[in-house]
């Protein structure tokens, strides 16, 4: 169930853990239970922190369809200075988040952060947007690109049916999921080869774009500015378009407790991601325009295959590969990053109980990943995807910019707090400006999808009072919650050496039946952390 945050800090959530021989101790057994820490271990190495970054910030936007920022600036200059100014505004508020991932030691990302400068209320509406909409809905896009990708090859000659590509979708999203709840380390490994496949798939393009630029071909930058001029309602979606392309920069300190030496790998993981990931983009961008005119690039349904198709013939069968394994590296990262902040806020007692386990031996945080499956399948063949995520895109940069925000009110409410990574002020303030300010045009911009994200938003806030304030509820509400938690619980995939079932609640005791020795196992309902799982 959920419970009531007594303090606005991450705790150490210790887990009750089984005798040395992997047994269960019984209560009546005499022997007390050896109390221990079960904990997420730092397998994120330096490497690993900048395949997580690079990984899930290069999505398939970039290979597909760069036109939204063309499209809202009117013109190839505009643009390329678009692409540029976003990857250092970027860069700000990822040197911003390197400050706070250094000086707060814990994992969960903007909601450790928000709880940390400006309590629980909007920590708690920040991670209730995340779950239900914002993350499900993120997934289910970009795996549905992974879906398209993978199966281009085998549909040349005809139009891919929409039933395939979410059955071949569905696969994908469970394979994630699966890799995600079984190890860290075989997670952070694909993650890297997947990042090393997409650096390739960005070279295969920059290559043959600097060949062209060599033998002379610079026609489409001729007045590279002239064209349809930018308008004030079209800099703020394009500034949209270009800031979600780079987003991704903070999901490392989504897993900050999983970091080795964080305070020297956290700022050198994005310093490094950033520096690479802006200069691909770039010259990525460049390396289009050497070959398409930006009205062939607005026509265009997929850039890259356009761009392969012109210069490298029978080779350009390649381009739909790497794109697919380019989406397959964003949802491995984001289902690893995020699955820690819904960790973390149960853990907190902002989500159920259930989602703040750790599987004793694979240490990953199996129920938190594993939640997100039905909700992403739902979004998958029932959810008006890109209608969601229009709604609430203006959310994410709202709350990053809030993030930012507390940097600076940490500063003057705790001085004296360890900073071993330091940004000057102008940094966070500019960032955290830019950020209000785009959210901000965007309500007069496109006042329809922004209000309605600002009202699904708005949904936080009852249900903060009605899950984590309100005391006094009623005993069916309090047993309906408790069915729904713990018939989830009965669900999960189990060690094949043990049958654990519940049994049910008194007063504050949970009770459960360890089939192979058959005993009941009474544990404190505040402390509990299952075995064998």
């Amino acid at each position: 169930m959920f419970r009531k945050a007594a303090v606005p800090t991450v705790s150490n959530g210790s887990y009750l853990q089984g005798q040395a021989d992997g047994k269960l101790s019984s209560l009546d057994s005499g022997q007390p239970a050896q109390e221990e820490k079960v904990v997420l271990k730092k397998k994120v190495t330096l490497l690993r922190g900048i395949s997580i970054i690079i990984g899930t910030i290069i999505g398939a936007g970039i290979f597909i369809s760069p036109k939204g920022i063309l499209k809202n600036t009117g013109s190839v200059g505009m643009s390329l200075t678009v692409w540029t100014v976003c990857g250092i505004l970027s860069l700000f508020g990822a040197l911003c988040y390197a400050e706070l991932g250094t000086c707060i030691k814990k994992s969960g990302g903007h909601y450790t952060y928000i709880l940390e400068a400006f309590g629980p209320l909007p920590a708690f509406v920040r991670v209730w947007v995340e779950l239900l909409i914002i993350r499900p809905a993120a997934t289910a896009v970009i795996s549905l690109a992974f879906g398209r990708y993978i199966l281009e090859p085998f549909f040349m000659q005809c139009e891919i049916p929409e039933l395939a590509i979410k059955l071949i979708t569905a696969v994908g999203i469970t394979l994630v999921m699966v890799l995600n709840s079984t190890s860290v380390s075989w997670s952070a490994r694909i993650q890297i080869f997947l990042t090393f496949c997409k650096l390739v798939a960005i070279l295969i393009i920059i290559v043959p774009g600097v060949i062209q630029l060599i033998k002379g071909e610079t026609q489409h930058f001729k007045n590279a500015f002239a064209g349809n001029d930018a308008s004030v309602m079209g800099l703020p979606l394009a500034f949209y378009s270009g800031m979600y392309a780079y987003s991704g920069w903070f999901y490392l300190n989504f897993v900050t407790e999983e970091v080795e030496n964080p305070e020297k790998n956290i700022p050198l993981a994005i310093c490094i991601s950033m520096i690479i990931v802006t200069v691909g983009y770039v010259l990525t961008n460049v390396a289009y325009f050497t070959t398409i005119s930006a009205g062939e690039l607005l026509l265009s349904k997929a850039v890259a295959v356009t761009f392969a198709e012109r210069l490298m013939g029978d080779f350009s069968l390649a381009v739909p590969v790497f794109v697919a394994l380019s989406c397959f590296g964003s949802m491995n990262g984001g289902v690893f990053a995020v699955s820690r902040m819904f960790f973390v806020a149960s853990r907190e007692g902002h989500l159920p109980e259930i989602l703040s386990m750790i599987h004793v031996r694979k240490h990953t945080p199996l129920p938190a990943v594993i939640v997100l499956h039905p909700l992403t399948m739902i979004m998958l063949f029932n959810g008006d995807l890109y209608s969601l995520l229009n709604f609430l895109s203006f959310a994410r940069w709202l709350f990053i910019g809030l993030v930012v925000a507390g940097l600076i009110y940490l500063r003057y409410k705790r001085p004296d707090m360890p900073r071993p990574f330091k940004v000057p002020l102008f940094i966070p303030a500019l960032f955290s400006f830019t950020c209000l300010f785009m959210v901000a045009l965007s309500l007069y911009s496109d006042p329809v999808n922004t209000g309605i994200g600002f009202a699904i938003t708005l949904t936080g806030i009852p249900a903060y009072y009605l899950f984590i304030v309100w005391d006094n509820k009623p005993k069916w509400f309090r047993k309906l919650l408790e069915v729904l938690e713990y018939s989830y619980l009965n669900l999960w995939p189990r060690d094949d050496s043990v049958e654990l079932h519940y049994l049910g609640k008194r007063k504050n005791i949970l009770l459960f039946k360890v089939e192979w020795i058959d005993v009941k196992i009474f544990l404190p309902a505040v402390t509990m952390k299952v075995n064998n799982f």
